[in-house]
């Protein structure tokens, strides 16, 4: 079982999400069941089909929720050295080819967000950088080819999500 790294906000965030979704979700669809239930034939009733398609999406994520939790190892960044790139770290680059300089931070799967540079752990660029330090190259062959980075800087800047 591999443990999947994240925040303390995104833990507490999907630990609501789950509680509210096994609290007051599970007894409204029930609800909804019930009452469309007593509309009569079933095989032609479209508010239960669709209730019944709700809760079964509802039960998915449920189970996705339980599982993510349980697998989740919290972590706080800024108590990391930083002085190697790893989870939380900032990580700013230059593509040696075109001089063009990016910034990354490593974050958790549930975190990532690549238009705002918030990228995966389990993400093949950020499994590159993983140990690394500042002055080291890094090669990564993508869609659009080979490119080679030289790190410029390794630090923790605080990750804002929202």
């Amino acid at each position: 079982m591999q443990k999947e790294p994240m925040l303390k906000e995104t833990y507490n965030k999907l630990s609501a999400e789950l509680e509210q979704l096994k609290s007051v979700e599970r007894a409204n669809i029930a609800k909804v069941i019930d009452e469309a239930r007593e509309l009569g034939d079933l095989k032609e009733n479209a508010e239960y089909h669709a209730a019944k398609d709700k809760q079964g999406l509802m039960e998915a994520r449920i189970n996705e929720l339980t599982d993510l939790i349980g697998r989740a190892q919290v972590v706080d960044p800024s108590k990391l050295a930083h002085t190697r790139v790893s989870f939380g770290s900032t990580v700013h680059l230059t593509d040696q080819e075109t001089d063009e300089e990016i910034r990354y931070t490593i974050v958790g799967g549930q975190e990532s967000n690549p238009a705002k540079g918030l990228i995966s752990i389990q993400s093949p660029m950020a499994r590159v950088l993983i140990g690394k330090e500042e002055g080291d190259e890094v090669s990564l062959t993508l869609p659009s080819g080979k490119k080679t980075y030289d790190i410029e800087e390794v630090s923790y800047e605080e990750i804002i999500l929202g």
